[in-house]
Order: C-alpha cells, then sequence, then structure tokens
C-alpha cells in the first residue's frame, strides 16, 4: 500500500478535516462533474442543486462548519484557496448569493439556507460521513447525482469507490513502491533485510511517484506551515466563535512560559504550541491536516518543541515527518482516522503515534523502537471517544491535542531507553482499536449525543 506524506499531511482549514475539507472537496468535485454534464447554456431557474449531509455530517456539521464548506467548494474554492483569505467575510459575501457559476457560462439556483439539508434520519450504510448532492431540472427530476463519503484526514470516496475497495481508501499499488510494507510486521522485515530506516523507505517509495525536489519542497512547506499555525495562534487572544465563548489561553499560557523559563515543563511548552494550532483550527484559520485537523495540534507541537528546544536540524524534520507519515498511512490502511467511525482514539490516538514514532526517529532511535513508541502511544488512546460540545471542535478537543502531545513525547522517550522488545505489536493495537471504534455507541463517534456532549448544561 501507498498513501503519500503530502496526502496524508494536507495544508487546508479549520475547523475539522472530516467535516471540513472533506465536504469542500466534495462539493468541488460536484461543481466540476455538473460543468462537465452541462453542454448549452440554460436558464437560472431551470436548474438547482441540493446537498443532503447524512449522519455524523448532519448532527455535528453546523459546530463543524460543514455548510460553510459546502457553500465554498460549490463555487469552486479549494482549501489551498482558501488559506490566506478572510473565510468569514467570503461565506458571508457567498451566503447571500442565491445563484452558481458552473464552467463560467452556466447560473444554477443554490440557496444555502434552503438547499443545504441536515438529515438526521439513518446514516447512509456505507461510512458515518455521507453526502448527497444532486443537480435537478425545473420540473424536480434529478439530472445529475453524486454520493460523496469523508472518510476522515481530508479523504473522500465517492459511493461506487467505497463499494469496490476493501478498505475505503485510494492508494497507488503495491507494485508502485520498491518498498510496499502494508502492516508494521512487514515493515519491521523490510527494514532488517534492507538495512534502511523507515524514513529511508518512505523516502525510496515518495520518489517512485514525485520527483525528489517536490518531495523536499513538499516537506518544507508543511513544516513552515506548521510552524506558522503555531506562531499564530501564540500571538492571537479572543474568544472563538461557535456560542461556548471559550477563550482563547495559548497566548496568555506562553507568555508565562517565556516570563519564567525555569519554572516551564517540558508539559506545559507541549501544551502551548499544541491548544494554538487547535485554536486556530477552532476559529477555522489556517492548519495542516495531521493527520486530521481536531488532532492538528499533535504533531507541530512535538516537531516545533524538538526544533526550537533541543536544536534538531533539517534533515531530521525531514525524517520525523516521513516516518509519521509512514506509521499514519498503516494506520488508516488497517483501521480508521475518523472520529465519526472510531472516535477520537482514531485522531488523537494516531496523531500522538505518529508523533512518538517521528520524535524516536529524528532521534536516531532503531527500527524497533519507532515501532514500539507508536504501539505505546497509541495504546494509551484506545476507547477514547469524540463526544463535541455543541459539535464544535473545542472541548475537549482543544485540550486533548495538548495531552496527545504529552503521550507522544513520553512514548519516544521510553521507546527510545529501550531495545525495541516489547509484549504488544502494533499492528494488533491497530486491530484493537479498529475493533473498538466498531463497537463503540454511535453516541461517541462525532455525532455529540453523549460524554461530554451531554454533560454540558448551558447556566
Amino acid at each position: 500500500m501507498f498513501i503519500s506524506v503530502l496526502e496524508l499531511f494536507k495544508i487546508g482549514i479549520g475547523p475539522s478535516s472530516s467535516h471540513t475539507i472533506g465536504p469542500l472537496i466534495a462539493a468541488k468535485s460536484f461543481i466540476d462533474l455538473v460543468s462537465s454534464f452541462l453542454k448549452d447554456p440554460c436558464d437560472a431557474e431551470q436548474l438547482y442543486i441540493r446537498c443532503t449531509l447524512k449522519g455524523s455530517l448532519a448532527y455535528t456539521g453546523m459546530g463543524h462548519a460543514t455548510d460553510r464548506a459546502v457553500l465554498l467548494g460549490l463555487h469552486g474554492y479549494t482549501a489551498k484557496d482558501l488559506a490566506g483569505l478572510d473565510v468569514n467575510a467570503l461565506v458571508a459575501q457567498l451566503w447571500r448569493k442565491a445563484t452558481i457559476t458552473a464552467d463560467t457560462t452556466h447560473t444554477i439556483l443554490f440557496s444555502p439556507e434552503n438547499d443545504i439539508i441536515f438529515d438526521k434520519g439513518e446514516p447512509l450504510p456505507e461510512h458515518p460521513n455521507g453526502m448527497i448532492f444532486e443537480l435537478f431540472a425545473q420540473d424536480k427530476s434529478v439530472l445529475l447525482a453524486e454520493t460523496f463519503f469523508s472518510i476522515g484526514g481530508g479523504f473522500i470516496n465517492t459511493l461506487d469507490e467505497i463499494k469496490q475497495l476493501v478498505a475505503p481508501l485510494k492508494m497507488k499499488p503495491v507494485t508502485s513502491c520498491p518498498y510496499p510494507f502494508d502492516s508494521a510486521a512487514s515493515m519491521l522485515e523490510m527494514s532488517q533485510k534492507s538495512a534502511l530506516s523507515i524514513a529511508q523507505m518512505k523516502h525510496l517509495n515518495e520518489i517512485e511517484h514525485l520527483s525528489e525536489q517536490d518531495l523536499y519542497s513538499g516537506l518544507d512547506a508543511l513544516w513552515e506551515s506548521m510552524q506558522t499555525c503555531i506562531k499564530n495562534g501564540l500571538k492571537t487572544d479572543g474568544i472563538l466563535p461557535g456560542g461556548l465563548h471559550i477563550k482563547r489561553r495559548a497566548r496568555q499560557l506562553h507568555t508565562q512560559l517565556e516570563a519564567s523559563p525555569s519554572d516551564a515543563s517540558l508539559n506545559d511548552w507541549l501544551c502551548a504550541y499544541a491548544m494554538a494550532v487547535n485554536e486556530e483550527n477552532a476559529a477555522g484559520h489556517m492548519v495542516v491536516t495531521a493527520p486530521t485537523n481536531g488532532a492538528a495540534g499533535v504533531i507541530p507541537a512535538v516537531l516545533y518543541y524538538f526544533v526550537h528546544h533541543e536544536t534538531a536540524g533539517p534533515l531530521q524534520v525531514h525524517d520525523f515527518l516521513l516516518t509519521a507519515a509512514a506509521i499514519g498511512g498503516l494506520i488508516k490502511h488497517r483501521s480508521s482516522i475518523s472520529g465519526a467511525e472510531v472516535g477520537c482514539q482514531g485522531e488523537v490516538g494516531t496523531a500522538a503515534s505518529m508523533a512518538a514514532a517521528g520524535l524516536c526517529a529524528a532521534r536516531g532511535g532503531s527500527t524497533k523502537q519507532i515501532e514500539n513508541a507508536a504501539e505505546i502511544a497509541l495504546e494509551h488512546h484506545l476507547g477514547m471517544t469524540c463526544d463535541p460540545v455543541n459539535g464544535l471542535v473545542q472541548v475537549p478537543c482543544i485540550e486533548r491535542n495538548g495531552f496527545g502531545a504529552i503521550k507522544a513525547y513520553t512514548a519516544a522517550s521510553l521507546a527510545i531507553r529501550g531495545n525495541g522488545q516489547h509484549f504488544m505489536p502494533l499492528d494488533n493495537c491497530i486491530a484493537a482499536m479498529k475493533q473498538t471504534g466498531l463497537e463503540m455507541s454511535e453516541k461517541y463517534k462525532e455525532t455529540a449525543l453523549g460524554g461530554l456532549a451531554v454533560s454540558f448544561t448551558e447556566c
């Protein structure tokens, strides 16, 4: 199996990879389909578009800005287009419009207020994050329809694609890579036989599909965006949007740490950096999906601390990101990184596992130690629910990223002080995470119907 590091990590906007970026990509894909479908000019009143959100997208889509994402995607925007824009102002402008222009020629009726349906009935059987896009004629007959599923991390599948695949992933065939490991066991075996590190194998797999220059420039752009996100979060005060009146805390915390660094612990710094990212995410600003938006603070926080407090260099940053992507790809392939599918163990748990592996690799750990670090971090997130209050990626998500970073750092430290021998293999831990997710009540999988989400009472 092969999932590129530049696909697993994406530069985009908050607050959710599955509920914001995925629907944005799906909506853009549908309007592209519409543009290809329409060949003759038509009047605005003859055609209209409707989007029906199902499952978790229906229950928590409002808090996750899914309706905003659909609106932006149908108007032709991508996540990269939005990274430097005032998204709130753009959404306000587009929300007032009643039409969409397809292929610069055809004008189609679309009112986001009326034509985005939050259907809280039975979810689609294939995946809890389903959405149906339809193009109607004036007589209400369906001219074109497509069903998409947002499967986590900003990845989407159509209905046909998800039915054809054993796991709902678009991956390149194993023959396209010199080291096509699809499990931690095969990764360990290939590393031992080749005498190559995980990062080196991942690097060789990557350059089968893109140039080495594109790989390095892509990794550097990801790291630069992660740092920018942390810095933006550390200098911004205010109240986060959504109605919970959650105050940003990262800047104040960071100011305290800088004023008295001798009193600051590793945990303090990691929390400040991780919370800075997730406050930016909650505000709908630019983040790097790592591997999801809800868990976007863990990897940047650990890597930022390693670089700025332990003076790591560019080569170590590359090794960190390549190794982290290798582990994230395994988890996505063998389980899920979608909170709507397996709970937050698949989001913050996966991010912590990736960060632990990346840090262990960047510190010179062996392949066995790296696999051990990844397993330790994932093991101690098993069973974690996704129960966001008011469907917003704020409580408990922002603090949870800080704790995920702390667990990742601890896991890497434990593993690198050992010899790589341990009781529970990473593959078994991933399997346990998947089975736990399958047996977890839907109330605890990004529907805001259980746990903390229903323990909150407004005063």
